[in-house]
């Protein structure tokens, strides 16, 4: 265990409504978490850092990006998602070796932990095998770094090709028949892995742990499905799944199921508290209730929708229907950055277009109540993480205020989540652990690490030109099955996502 700390002099948003109060405060920091809050000066006996002049803030949670994309970054834009994703998955694939995963993977973390976040999930595409290598490569990224990190699969056992709809009348038998082969790994070795892993890494016991991610629904059988749902539930893990991100995804579900894909989850029993449906885009108010009644979370991930062109959550009427929101960023290949400041602001920017009612907006605390709460909720740390209290975990972030972003200081709230994009960050800490201090990180030599990581990537230029010129064959059809797909009737009691 770590020793104890004093962080002292910073003022803070405490509890779970964020409350400013400007008086200076002590917080002790004892085993990981947030032992007292009381004035500044006040408590003795520990080691002590001087905060004066900050904003202490809970850390936010990403809910959602992916490593696999990092080396991607700003290399394709303006394609839909449908469109845009072969380019992630492509036909010829990129293999690393585990030194240039673990690059990779610092990618994210080092954004993560300079714009305010302390837990990400990792939805990690394996491939078409599991590397052992490579994977530990990821954990122990993680694991050096000192961030908070949940990490899943994106299992799934169905062949990409069909998961879309119009497939067979859009791609020549000959193109069917080699996308077929591009198969995952089994059933048996996935679930094999986290089994391994659920007794090896378990959040409840390691900072660096595992969550169930079934890739989507319409990539896996119903069977996988509950499969998987039973393995999360047996092994108390949460569990994701990307579900309705775009209006092709409503067309697919009414194809599929006979129903939008949410409905269809509601009637095999796959939802529950621990379970966090990413995007949620595209939804009617029958699903909003499904989601209410089983006590699942819609994660929001607006700078990924806007980027991809996949539209706005109906942020507002989940809010009413009692439902957990919590956010995430996606991952960098569409988005092209982990930083969660940037989802909070466009969060609740964007509410703003939606109708005349502006009683109806987001509002900032309510965005950052999601981008912390609402993560903690959702990946089973209630209570314990996005929050400042005596006895929650010390997850935590401190804002200079001597910035231009808090000066002059009205409402440290909406300043940060407007203003703020990690210009001010220089201490955080999670789980008790100081991951940087005085503007650096503690653990690694960042600037070593990301010249590093320059000199790989430009070794790997290359393959990833080859490995993208090897989605062409595909583009022709899936413009087709985009086009179709837009052709198609939806339930009319839809959320318009998008404008016309």
């Amino acid at each position: 265990m770590n020793p104890p700390l004093i962080l002292r002099g910073a003022c803070a948003l405490l509890g779970e409504e964020f409350a400013f109060d400007a008086k200076p405060l002590d917080l002790l920091v004892e085993n990981g978490r947030i032992r007292t809050i009381a004035p500044a000066g006040s408590l003795s006996g520990a080691e002590t850092i001087d905060l004066a002049g900050r904003l202490l803030a809970p850390g936010l949670i990403n809910g959602h990006f992916h490593s696999h994309e990092h080396f991607q970054k700003g290399r394709i834009e303006n394609l839909p998602l449908e469109l845009w994703m072969h380019y992630v998955r492509t036909p010829i694939p990129v293999v690393l070796n585990p030194r240039q995963t673990y690059l990779r993977t610092l990618i994210g973390a080092i954004e993560a932990l300079r714009t305010g976040t302390t837990l990400v999930l990792d939805d990690l595409a394996l491939g078409a095998a599991i590397n052992r290598e490579n994977l530990d490569a990821v954990f122990q990224a993680y694991e050096d770094i000192g961030i908070r990190a949940l990490v899943g699969f994106a299992m799934m056992n169905r062949p990409i090709v069909d998961n879309f709809p119009f497939a067979e009348e859009a791609f020549s038998g000959e193109m069917l028949r080699q996308m077929r082969q591009l198969k995952p790994p089994s059933e048996a070795e996935f679930l094999g892995l986290c089994a391994e892993l659920a007794k090896t890494r378990h959040p409840r016991a390691n900072r660096v742990g595992l969550v169930v991610s079934a890739s989507a629904p319409q990539r896996c059988s119903d069977e996988f499905l509950m499969t998987c749902r039973r393995f999360a539930d047996e092994h108390d893990l949460s569990m994701v799944t990307h579900v309705q991100e775009t209006r092709m995804q409503v067309v697919t579900g009414g194809l599929f199921y006979g129903k939008p894909i949410v409905e269809h989850l509601a009637d095999i029993g796959f939802l529950s508290p621990r379970t966090s449906l990413i995007h949620a885009v595209w939804l009617n108010p029958r699903e909003i209730g499904a989601l209410a009644r089983s006590g699942a979370t819609a994660q929001h991930n607006p700078w990924s929708n806007m980027t991809l062109g996949s539209g706005y959550q109906p942020v507002r009427p989940l809010l009413e229907a009692g439902v957990n929101v919590s956010m995430g960023t996606d991952g960098t290949c569409s988005t092209f950055t982990a930083n969660m400041l940037t989802v909070l602001g466009s969060a609740a920017a964007l509410s703003k277009i939606r109708g005349d009612d502006y009683s109806k907006w987001l509002s900032a605390k309510e965005a950052l109540g999601a981008a912390t709460r609402g993560g903690a909720k959702a990946f089973g740390f209630g209570g314990e993480l996005g929050v400042l209290k005596p006895g929650a975990i010390a997850d935590l972030v401190a804002y200079r205020l001597d910035t231009a972003t808090f000066t002059p200081l009205s409402d440290p709230v909406r300043q940060l989540v407007y203003a703020e994009r990690g210009a001010g960050i220089d201490f955080s800490m999670v789980g008790g652990q100081v991951v940087m201090r005085g503007g650096k990180l503690a653990a690694i030599d960042e600037g070593r690490i990301l010249a590093e990581i320059a000199t790989e990537y430009e070794k790997l230029k290359f393959e990833f030109d080859r490995a993208e010129a090897s989605v062409a064959p595909m583009l022709d059809a899936m413009e087709k099955i985009y086009r179709r797909s837009l052709a198609t009737a939806i339930p009319a009691d839809t959320y318009p996502a998008r404008f016309p």
